[in-house]
């Protein structure tokens, strides 16, 4: 194998498509092996896994899977998220925090908890929670989304600072505005949701998932050795207005 993620294996969470398919991809196309989890049917990995990341049970036979297809464990990118209709706190039915909740953060922190043993008998690795720029600033009835993915940012600081004696670095990563089926979907075309996005980025434009598969590819790399316990925003400029 060749490419900048030659001999490693990886682990990506809601891989079926949009930014974890082709995150899937890059990861394979650098020379990893790749096993992809989703709670759906169609995921393109070497190794796919039925997952759904806030049932501690799943979440642990998805990393026990992994491992025991490859024989280790250096990357987990968590970016398996869960969608509720926009909402208030005076208004969000608890059903729906409690499910935005457990796939957006619980999710995370299990499968990190599973992948965590598996990296340090490895000899290190890069755990990588995919964040967003409405972790920085608000959106209208968002709330619940923008909690879920400020903490977490802070998540992955606190998890750096306690796992860099294992050699293992966690980052988060916060897209903007890409262009994923769903989300075109949800706005009604790329036309739309070029009038919407654009005059919100200094680009003007959506992000593509290729794109932030990039900024994956490099925080998975050894080309960021030497970063740890920060977020990588990768918005268009959207937070710089």
């Amino acid at each position: 194998m060749s490419g900048r993620l030659a001999g490693r294996v990886a682990l990506v969470t809601g891989a079926r498509g949009g930014i974890g398919a082709a995150i899937a991809r890059r990861f394979a196309e650098q020379g990893a092996l790749v096993a992809g989890a989703d709670i759906g049917p169609g995921v393109e990995a070497e190794l796919a896994l039925h997952c759904d990341v806030s049932d501690p049970a799943q979440a642990e036979a998805a990393v026990a899977a992994t491992v025991a297809k490859f024989g280790a464990l250096h990357i987990l990118v968590n970016n398996a998220a869960a969608f509720v209709p926009d909402n208030t706190a005076e208004t969000i039915p608890l059903e729906d925090w409690n499910r935005a909740m457990a796939v957006n953060l619980t999710g995370p922190m299990l499968m990190s908890r599973y992948a965590i043993p598996a990296m340090r008998a490895a000899g290190g690795g890069s755990i990588i929670h995919m964040a967003s720029q409405l972790g920085h600033v608000g959106r209208e009835g968002r709330f619940w989304y923008c909690t879920a993915k400020a903490a977490l940012v802070h998540m992955a600081t606190c998890m750096a600072i306690d796992h860099a004696k294992d050699r293992i670095r966690v980052n988060s990563l916060s897209p903007g505005p890409i262009a994923t089926d769903r989300t075109l979907g949800r706005i009604g075309g790329e036309e739309r949701a070029l009038a919407f996005y654009g005059p919100l980025t200094l680009t003007g434009r959506q992000g593509t998932p290729e794109e932030i598969a990039d900024a994956a590819l490099f925080l998975a790399s050894d080309e960021s050795r030497y970063m740890t316990g920060t977020d990588l925003l990768v918005d268009g400029g959207y937070n710089a207005r």
